[in-house]
């Protein structure tokens, strides 16, 4: 009587993520900026974010406000591993409302270098997602973060794909076949964290949602950077701009 089924017990982590003793809690609100370049910008557009002193798995914390409303910013980080770390403990630390910005490359002809991709959910290719136990085959974003960053982007002028997008680890295996296997999938796009930044979420009870940039582009079988190019930067801050619309309510 009482004891633990021992299914349940295997699937019990060992190391759950927890608040350390000196740890401050963080507030609900939450940016998550997988590259350097946008953390930048969401520091120009949030000028009252300062850095923490404790960071997370080598990722830097800024906490603060912006536009009145109770904010952390994380980043730069990369990978599906890394960034379900920095969620898992955000989360741990009070964190319950996720969006991330990031970066990706198209897999589609219609999807150009400058576009903004919107992912509702994510073929996986990745090794963290397998490890959260979920219901749902293929988690996407929140619908209370996806409607308002449908809005708040719509407005802007700009080109905004919505659809799945395909997280792989490796981005130096990604051959032909897969390319063209994806492009008949339909996935729109090419990155690297969202399939378990979605599962994680939906594991946790959270609520998360991303906007992706489009960076370069993969769909002629050829590679084609546009890092430099001036609509891949107005694409970003565009990006950085809906998304703090978004988190402050505006």
């Amino acid at each position: 009587m009482g004891e633990q089924p021992v299914a349940a017990a295997e699937n019990q982590a060992v190391i759950e993520p927890r608040r350390g003793k000196r740890e401050e809690l963080l507030p609900s609100r939450a940016i998550l900026a997988f590259t350097p370049q946008d953390v930048e910008l969401v520091q120009h557009q949030a000028p009252l974010l300062r850095q923490g002193p404790q960071g997370i798995y080598l990722t830097k914390l800024f906490v603060g406000s912006c536009r009145g409303v109770p904010l952390v910013l994380a980043g730069p980080m990369l990978g599906a591993p890394q960034a379900v770390l920095v969620l898992e403990k955000m989360i741990a630390l009070g964190v319950t409302e996720v969006i991330a910005a990031g970066w990706c490359g198209s897999l589609q002809p219609q999807v150009e270098i400058g576009h903004l991709v919107l992912p509702t959910g994510a073929f996986s290719e990745e090794g963290t997602s397998a490890h959260y136990p979920i219901a749902t085959p293929r988690p996407g974003p929140s619908p209370e973060l996806l409607a308002p960053l449908q809005a708040a982007l719509s407005g802007q002028g700009g080109t905004v794909h919505q659809g799945m997008v395909w997280s792989t680890d490796a981005p130096f295996r990604e051959t032909v076949g897969k390319v063209m296997q994806y492009q008949k999938a339909g996935a729109l796009a090419v990155e690297m964290e969202m399939a378990a930044m979605f599962t994680a979420a939906v594991f946790r009870r959270v609520r998360l949602a991303a906007v992706l940039a489009v960076s370069d582009d993969l769909s002629s079988l050829a590679w084609v950077h546009g890092f430099r190019k001036p609509a891949f930067r107005k694409a970003r801050e565009g990006m950085i701009e809906a998304i703090i619309r978004v988190v402050s309510r505006e």
